[in-house]
């Protein structure tokens, strides 16, 4: 294994041209400005940090070392080598081909790594080896920094068990429920009746939502033991469980926190992460609207005495659930930098990664408790590339033939590790990036948010902007009124992407038919003059039908200008814009009002594919004489699909359940699919008999593959 070296002069480039706007586009003096400075520009810390992960974390991590002059190294997997944090690194490494466990997870390759280089400390990120101890161990035989906790603290908090009992001994508020390991389902449901319904079965040394189930009852207790204790083993190579009572209806609220080794630690203020799916966050922000001063103090002072307990050193997370009295209790300690760090650093100031560089290096904390600020507010929207519209979000993978950061917005920040043109693998996690907006109030950071989602342009995958436009302007995340529920509770049959009242759907028709107008003209002419010179004068006019899946609209339009006048339900809506075809976005006055709209396909027949306030909608705009001949066109009659069980998502087959000739009934489970380490049972839509099974386990299958199929 052998570290090239990239070129100066090539990595100075690639920078410039991604990441010149950042100093110029401060959040107020807040989200931005720790990337222009450095705190203690006389301090010495290291000359070489190797990062020991991938994607936008490994970018972000380098940011802060290039504004510290201290060089970089990235290791990748076989399949990441053209990554951006890569091409970011004044170093890189090939440490192994793409399964997690044989790169990225593969302590062995990684140790190599720095010996190679000569890399004096090492960042884990978030995730991988970020709390291995194992590998902190080793890190530190060989007189390397680990830029995170000691390893005491990384086992006594990455053991949920332990963790619960020292933070018990710490005076720390805790969730009720059984503190030994559950061996086996039996002893599960025991366990689950002696504590009383609803419990959590978790993976004692899991994390990021993988490896928990909720149960509320004896056969959701024996289903969520399986599917844990795999999902755990597959994940963090340990399939140990707890299991504790759940809060019904709860917050999650983390306390961020900072220590040196000198036993001086910090509270941060809190992050609100109520908004999750499938135990995992997807929307953030900081503050929190519903914690007053003496519930944050509170909150904070007992998440620095756990972390003064494990003699903590490093930014490290205390997540508590927040029932609706504010009563708070321990859920666990992420000793690692998290994923919503961003949102902390904006409405305080201060820059996390470099603050653990300063206290791997041995240095003192630099500030005290109450220099601490809560200036403004913050907002991050995980952007994934996930289908919505399936249980949430189901990952979607391929390469991103288009892709445009919406940084032409002030107080936006965008935490990516992709590029045009980059691949969104089934090996990895499927985040594309973290969306960060900043105001001086909650309002100001929503709508900027707003913004941001309508200018982020993504091609190639799926992705979940639908759903996060939805939740940001739903009238109960507006109003603060948020539990983990959220989702289950708004979207109960599944989230459906923006439903149109009357006037969305005017401006909808509206727009659809100026653009088609538009483009109609367009194709007319060639630099300004008419293709055809015997062509008829310009039409003032045009009568349509435009059609929406709901049904069909006769819309008249008359132009001036720029400005269409369009009648839609006997309303007219006025559409105006620049027009720019060759751009993906399409920003638009409609009756005075900017919206941002995406056309994100046409073509000749009228068909139109546009994304309006975050969901895509399939549009047809016809003539009139043309919509009454399409009228006499046969309709395509849709395969029945009742029969055929199809993978809803790439993965791999952990297991089929049934074989040909079985009977299954309605909801049985037919075969388990592994997507990105989160295992998914697959049910029969009804009863029937088994007609062939198409797939195996071990095998990999692709979104929409043929896995059974029933009589």
């Amino acid at each position: 294994m052998a570290a090239h070296r990239l070129s100066p002069s090539l990595n100075r480039l690639l920078f410039a041209v991604k990441y010149s706007s950042f100093q110029s586009r401060c959040c107020a003096g807040h989200c931005y400005a720790h990337y222009s400075t450095v705190s203690s520009p006389s301090e010495k810390t290291f000359d070489k940090i190797l990062i020991a992960n991938r994607g936008e974390i490994a970018c972000r991590v380098i940011k802060t070392c290039r504004k510290m002059g201290i060089q970089t190294v990235a290791v990748h997997s076989d399949v990441d080598s053209s990554a951006v944090h890569v091409k970011m690194a004044d170093e890189a490494v090939c440490v192994g081909p793409a399964p997690t466990n044989k790169s990225y997870l593969n302590m062995d390759a990684i140790m190599e790594a720095v010996r190679a280089t000569g890399a004096q400390a090492v960042h884990p990120g978030y995730g991988f080896l970020s709390e291995n101890k194992e590998f902190a161990k080793r890190l530190a035989a060989e007189n390397v920094a680990f830029i995170g906790p000691d390893t005491h603290a990384i086992m006594a908090m990455g053991d949920k068990i332990e963790s619960k009992l020292i933070a018990k001994a710490a005076e720390v508020n805790t969730i009720p429920g059984y503190d030994g390991v559950v061996k086996t389902a039996e002893e599960a449901v025991t366990i689950s009746q002696q504590i009383g319904y609803p419990v959590m079965i978790k993976a004692s040394a899991g994390g990021g939502g993988k490896g928990m189930r909720i149960a509320w009852n004896d056969n959701e207790t024996r289903e969520g033991f399986r599917f844990s204790s795999q999902e755990a083993a597959s994940s963090f190579g340990d399939d140990r469980l707890l299991i504790e009572k759940f809060i019904d209806n709860p917050r999650h609220i983390e306390i961020q926190v900072l220590a040196d080794k000198h036993g001086n630690a910090l509270w941060l203020n809190e992050r609100e992460c109520s908004i999750q799916r499938r135990n995992q966050k997807v929307v953030e922000e900081a503050p929190s609207t519903f914690l007053d001063p003496e519930t944050r103090r509170a909150m904070g002072e007992q998440a620095v005495k756990l972390a003064k307990a494990v003699q903590y050193s490093s930014a490290g997370t205390v997540e508590f659930l927040v029932d609706s009295k504010k009563n708070f209790y321990f859920l666990e300690m992420n000793t690692r930098l998290q994923v919503e760090h961003p949102i902390t650093e904006c409405i305080t100031g201060l820059d996390l990664v470099e603050q653990m560089i300063r206290v791997a290096k041995g240095y003192h904390l630099k500030y005290k408790q109450e220099d601490i600020p809560i200036n403004g507010w913050a907002i991050e929207s995980r952007v994934y590339a996930e289908d919505p519209y399936k249980s949430f979000g189901l990952p979607s993978v391929g390469r991103l033939s288009q892709y445009q950061e919406p940084l032409n917005l002030s107080n936006v920040r965008v935490d990516s590790g992709i590029q045009e043109g980059s691949d969104i693998s089934i090996y990895y996690d499927p985040m594309i990036s973290k969306l960060v907006t900043y105001g001086a109030t909650r309002a100001e950071a929503l709508s900027k948010m707003e913004d941001a989602l309508d200018n982020y342009v993504i091609r190639g995958v799926t992705h979940n902007i639908p759903l996060l436009r939805e939740i940001i302007t739903h009238p109960r995340f507006i109003s603060g009124d948020i539990t983990t529920n959220f989702l289950p509770e708004v979207y109960p049959e599944g989230f459906k992407g923006l439903q149109l009242g009357a006037d969305s759907r005017r401006e909808l028709l509206a727009s659809a038919a100026a653009l088609h107008i538009t483009a109609q003209l367009r194709s007319q002419r060639l630099l300004g003059d008419l293709r055809v010179s015997s062509a008829p004068v310009e039409l003032s006019r045009w009568d349509l039908v435009v059609e929406l899946e709901e049904g069909k609209h006769s819309v008249a339009v008359t132009k001036s200008g720029n400005v269409y006048t369009v009648e839609v339900d006997g309303e007219q809506v006025e559409v105006s814009g620049l027009w720019n075809l060759a751009s993906p976005l399409l920003p638009l006055s409609i009756n005075g009002t900017h919206r941002m709209l995406q056309c994100l396909s046409r073509d000749a027949s009228g068909r139109i594919d546009l994304q309006y306030k975050g969901t895509s909608f399939k549009i047809r705009v016809l003539s009139k004489l043309a919509a009454e001949l399409n009228s006499y066109m046969p309709e395509k009659v849709p395969e029945d699909t009742s029969s055929l069980l199809r993978s809803p998502m790439p993965g791999t087959v952990v297991a089929v359940s049934v074989k040909p000739g079985d009977t299954v009934a309605e909801g049985q489970e037919i075969c388990v699919i592994e997507a990105m380490k989160m295992q998914n049972s697959l049910t029969a839509a009804r009863g029937a008999k088994v007609k062939s099974v198409h797939c195996k386990a071990g095998e990999t299958v692709g979104e929409g593959d043929l896995l059974v199929e029933l009589e």
